[in-house]
């Protein structure tokens, strides 16, 4: 015994296969405009930056970075140095200038109580911050400002020299830090249109 057959009913199954082929169409056709508008491209490629002719590489190596005056940011702008020239010698005239003022905030972050009347801090936290200003070299304008931050944490012995030398380590990973993103924001604010 079998079950009969159904007769598939198509009766208005035509016209909304008709409206479903135009919203897909559509909807592709919106999608193949939004792609046109995109401007997103990667920052290690070879591309200029912005309205620049020269690759984004050869655009941030063209940026002079001026002496800084304390330890730390001058650790900030070797390792700035490095990421914008690759280990490459500085630009002989370049394009741009930039300025940075450097300062460190040092805090502890955590504190316990001995014996004593006193409290000893056992973790601290180092935070790099750098203002920055970059300058067309032959029109003297500024091209871009910014502000970029960058907290490291160590933990602090009861060994004075242990507990600074831990604070150095700290101060040295926000310095390299804080210049990649330094580089970032520098090619960011450099393909911006001016």
């Amino acid at each position: 015994m079998s079950l009969p057959d159904a007769e598939p009913s198509y009766r208005g199954s035509h016209a909304g296969s008709a409206f479903l082929r135009r919203f897909v169409l559509a909807g592709a056709a919106a999608s193949a405009l939004l792609a046109a508008g995109c401007t997103v491209r990667p920052l290690y490629s070879d591309a200029p930056l912005g309205n620049s002719t020269v690759s984004a590489k050869a655009e941030l190596a063209s940026i002079a970075v001026k002496p800084v005056n304390s330890r730390y940011a001058q650790q900030v702008r070797n390792n700035l140095i490095f990421g914008l020239y690759g280990g490459a010698q500085a630009p002989a005239a370049p394009a741009y200038s930039l300025t940075l003022d450097v300062t460190e905030l040092i805090q502890s972050a955590a504190v316990v109580q001995v014996t004593t009347d006193t409290d000893q801090p056992t973790a601290g936290t180092v935070t790099l911050t750098s203002a920055y200003t970059l300058t067309d070299v032959k029109t003297g304008k500024p091209v871009a400002t910014g502000k970029r931050s960058i907290s490291s944490s160590y933990d602090k012995p009861s060994q004075e020299f242990a507990g600074y030398r831990a604070q150095i380590d700290a101060e040295n990973r926000s310095a390299r830090e804080l210049a990649e993103l330094l580089r970032l924001a520098l090619a960011q604010d450099l393909s911006k249109p001016r």
